[in-house]
């Protein structure tokens, strides 16, 4: 599939609204905040998710910004693959990571539990600080 071809699968151009992008990276910070909060409480699994979904509103905010918005059925995919498409050597560091928990979040949401070790959730916590701290600084 070549990059013209997912751009008219995945997203699609929008008028940029400075409220969208900003509604989306208060969103990320505030579900980081969330996510860490959790931790301590030792719900790792549930952490991991929030973390997660803190990086897909960061993307959503990046995307926004872009004057992109995802569509069709596979919106979380296609904010990976919008930073991909435009993004990827500012993001190339964490995006196999952020593809990885949202296969992971997928599994914990819909068939698994206590999946997600201290460790894992520690570290993508620490990588969605990473992610959302470009995503803002690109944004700006």
């Amino acid at each position: 599939m070549n990059s013209e071809s997912k751009s008219n699968d995945y997203w699609e151009e929008i008028i940029i609204d400075k409220s969208l992008i900003t509604k989306a990276i208060l969103h990320a910070e505030k579900d980081l905040e969330t996510a860490k909060r959790v931790l301590k409480s030792n719900d790792y699994d549930w952490c991991y998710s929030i973390t997660y979904n803190s990086m897909l509103q960061a993307g959503r905010s990046l995307m926004f910004a872009s004057g992109i918005r995802p569509k069709g059925e596979g919106k979380n995919l296609a904010v990976i693959e919008f930073i991909k498409y435009k993004y990827n050597k500012e993001f190339e560091d964490v995006l196999f990571l952020f593809n990885k928990m949202r296969k992971k979040r997928h599994l914990i949401v819909y068939e698994e539990v206590d999946i997600v070790s201290k460790e894992e959730a520690e570290n993508g916590i620490k990588n969605a600080e990473l992610f959302i701290n470009k995503v803002k600084s690109i944004i700006k």
